[in-house]
């Protein structure tokens, strides 16, 4: 089991973005120190619910401050990007930093954001198989062209190759955002780890980690990649001494988040869309993650790998709010819950 967290730069209420930005690179910095696996890096565009734009710009700045510990992001939002371009950047992290990085991707929403870059809602709804296919082959192959229906180009080399890295990994790990049936297929044909979303719990992942081996082994995979692959259960982690407090501090601080973060998003077609209770939603997120004395984040961390099948949890640990509450938190998860689970 590898444990990491989830960083978002998430803006609360009264706080500037400088300030966010600056509790998730210190809060990554102390994730090393206290000896967790990785840290994962959210992205979101105009909305103060994530401050990070990109993922793998702030990968790059994490890797370059540290020297052990895996960052990945959680994900680049693939429609908005040209997938080659994500490609050379996932490379050129891979090959730099010794083969620490992980390039999560997925669809995003149907967001402004697909306006503003130029995307349009057809690369949210039906465009991102052909986006992912041709991400992974810049990842995996020498030279690439392509002759879809978004992208056509001559075949040009892959530089840098991420074959080139000195390390044992042939390039950077992909992992997939999954949140319904398709995506989960998505992922399973071509054989990429699922990264399950915060909001879901335990019974509903291990649907989704038996549908995604049954379609993985329809599409040939191996049996023992089958049965070994590593997917990723995004999370909530608060520690206290007794479970009332931690649920206290995040019914405290989260819910002022997450109204003005989730209700800033803007839909690029006018679509309706419908906001979850913030408060409801905060305690849900306590019942179903880590959220308690170490014994008990220890537990329910086992209980959920056990029940679902999935070996590597990214745990938001910076909901309440505070840089130094934050910091205390990571320390924590590191020295008292992670020894229990080793």
């Amino acid at each position: 089991m590898r444990v990491g967290s989830f960083v978002l730069g998430a803006q609360f209420p009264g706080q500037g973005q400088g300030e966010a930005l600056h509790r998730a690179v210190r809060s990554a910095e102390v994730a090393e120190e206290a000896g967790l696996d990785t840290v994962w890096l959210a992205e979101h565009h105009f909305v103060p619910y994530g401050t990070c734009p990109s993922a793998v710009t702030l990968a790059a700045l994490l890797l370059g401050r540290t020297r052990r510990i895996r960052v990945g992001t959680a994900v680049s939002v693939l429609p908005t990007v040209h997938p080659v371009a994500l490609g050379e950047q996932a490379a050129l992290l891979h090959v730099t930093s010794g083969g620490r990085f992980t390039l999560g991707v997925g669809r995003g929403g149907p967001w402004v954001d697909l306006e503003v870059f130029g995307a349009g809602l057809e690369a949210y709804e039906s465009g991102f198989p052909e986006s992912l296919d041709l991400l992974v082959r810049w990842l995996r192959e020498p030279a690439v062209g392509a002759a879809g229906d978004r992208f056509r180009f001559r075949e040009v080399p892959v530089v840098p190759r991420p074959s080139e890295s000195l390390s044992e990994e042939p390039g950077p790990e992909v992992v997939v955002a999954c949140t319904s049936p398709a995506s989960v297929r998505t992922a399973a044909e071509r054989g990429l780890a699922m990264l399950l979303g915060m909001h879901v719990g335990d019974e509903e992942k291990a649907e989704m980690v038996a549908l995604w081996r049954c379609h993985a082994r329809a599409a040939g995979h191996p049996a023992d990649r089958v049965r070994g692959a590593a997917h990723v259960s995004a999370g909530v982690c608060q520690i206290a001494d007794h479970r009332t407090d931690a649920a206290e501090t995040l019914l405290k601080a989260m819910p002022g988040w997450l109204r003005q973060g989730l209700g800033a998003h803007v839909t690029v077609d006018a679509r309706e869309r419908r906001m979850r209770d913030p408060h409801a939603y905060t305690e849900l997120l306590c019942g179903l993650h880590p959220v308690g004395p170490p014994r008990l984040c220890a537990d329910r961390l086992a209980a959920t790998a056990e029940r679902t099948g999935v070996s590597r949890f990214a745990l938001l640990v910076e909901g309440s709010g505070d840089l130094a509450a934050t910091e205390e938190n990571v320390r924590r998860l590191g020295t008292e819950v992670l020894p229990q689970l080793r």
